[in-house]
């Protein structure tokens, strides 16, 4: 059969059109039943279970994973393995939500006494408000639609973008209901650029000690581009006895230095360096601190105490090493 075009675009098209559609019903959705299985999460103090069969399974474990990285502990349970040991993994403390569209997937039917047995709250998401699943649940959620995107009809499409959505309602909603914050998100984030720009401070990748670039307002020129070469960060922070910062030498400064002919051991660094120089204290983000250096258009920044005393240094470099950029 030959590729057409035209055909392909409309194709796709139509699958989007009958898949926004089906979101569109769900705000019919949100009532009451809406607010119980909220309120049902919300007030659960063991875990929430999710399960379902087949692609509802694949939605329901998004569903899981999304509440479990949004403040609402939950984890994913195959239906089929749970009739063979798996349903010990829940607790009376617990809240099940089970997908089924049709709400008579056999596997999850058959654990159905089970969960009423352990007096397990049930919360239903379902495209059949007269199913077996929805009138076994103590809320039933129902996402029903008026096709599937499959031409065909068969292939789960619009219901299970109807169940994934309503499943982020709920967990957006708990987000919310819950005060969880950025840093709460961050923490369950650690290992991505996520969680690097929301948890990372200055303090945790800045160059401290000797591996610091500093040089004495009294330095010549050539003593500050050693100091420059050895600790490589492309930059040298200028301090006065205490240590306070009054400015920064930067390989900018060398570039401009150099057009006006100036004898290097005979020429002070004061002469040359930035004063007033932007400087950071070493409690913020470094996501912040590449903020200010994109804004100022520089490529390093000093870190300092509250006494403007220089305690560290970094470049863009260390952002970019460190997943911030």
């Amino acid at each position: 059969m030959r590729l057409n075009d035209q055909k392909l675009r409309d194709l796709a098209l139509a699958v989007i059109q009958a898949e926004a559609e089906a979101i569109a019903d769900l705000s019919r959705q949100i009532d009451d039943q809406f607010v119980s299985a909220c309120k049902l999460l919300f007030n659960c103090s063991g875990r929430v279970v999710v399960i379902g069969m087949g692609k509802s399974g694949h939605i329901g474990g998004k569903i899981a994973s999304t509440l479990a990285s949004t403040g609402t502990p939950a984890f994913f349970v195959h239906p089929g393995e749970a009739s063979h040991g798996d349903l010990g993994m829940i607790t009376k403390q617990d809240v099940v939500i089970a997908l089924s569209h049709s709400g008579e997937t056999h596997e999850v039917v058959t654990i159905l006494p089970i969960i009423k047995r352990l007096g397990v709250p049930l919360i239903a998401i379902t495209g059949n408000c007269e199913s077996t699943l929805a009138k076994s649940a103590h809320v039933a959620l129902v996402c029903k639609i008026q096709q599937e995107a499959c031409p065909l009809g068969l292939a789960p499409t619009s219901s299970t973008t109807a169940a994934l959505v309503m499943g982020d309602a709920l967990a957006v909603s708990l987000l919310e209901a819950r005060g969880f914050t950025r840093d709460d998100f961050a923490l369950s984030h650690p290992g991505g650029s996520l969680g690097k720009r929301l948890l990372l401070r200055v303090s945790d990748i800045m160059h401290v000690g000797t591996a610091m670039p500093s040089v004495p307002e009294s330095a010549l020129i050539s003593h500050a581009l050693l100091e420059m070469t050895e600790k490589k960060l492309g930059m040298t922070a200028i301090v006065e006895a205490n240590n306070r910062v009054i400015g920064i030498f930067t390989d900018g400064d060398l570039r401009r230095m150099l057009a006006k002919n100036l004898d290097i051991h005979k020429t002070c660094i004061i002469e040359v360096m930035t004063p007033h120089c932007t400087v950071v204290p070493a409690d913020i983000l470094a996501a912040e601190a590449m903020q200010i250096m994109e804004q100022k258009k520089i490529n390093a920044l000093i870190v300092v105490d509250g006494q403007q005393c220089a305690i560290g240094a970094l470049n863009m470099h260390d952002l970019i090493h460190a997943g911030i950029v």
